[in-house]
């Protein structure tokens, strides 16, 4: 069950850019890897870093389909123009 921080920290993450949520994410990956946290303090990061990267993913997406579209676009104009 979420609580109203959870919600909060969900909804902080979603407002992140690209670059934010990869520099951020850049860096929970590393205190991950140098250690010296506490259980419980190493599972609240890897929560964070999961959130993170569903950001990042979500961003990808959204360039490649904006990508795709722009080249579908680029080929039909391309098609309409040689039928011309």
């Amino acid at each position: 069950m979420a609580t109203t921080t959870d919600a909060t920290d969900a909804g902080a993450t979603d407002a992140l850019g690209y670059e934010q949520a990869r520099d951020e994410l850049i860096d929970v990956v590393r205190r991950l890897e140098a250690g010296g946290t506490t259980l419980e303090e190493s599972l609240a990061l890897w929560e964070r870093g999961e959130a993170l990267a569903k950001v990042c993913r979500r961003w990808l997406d959204g360039a490649r389909a904006r990508l795709d579209a722009a080249l579908a676009e680029e080929e039909a104009e391309e098609a309409a123009e040689t039928e011309g």
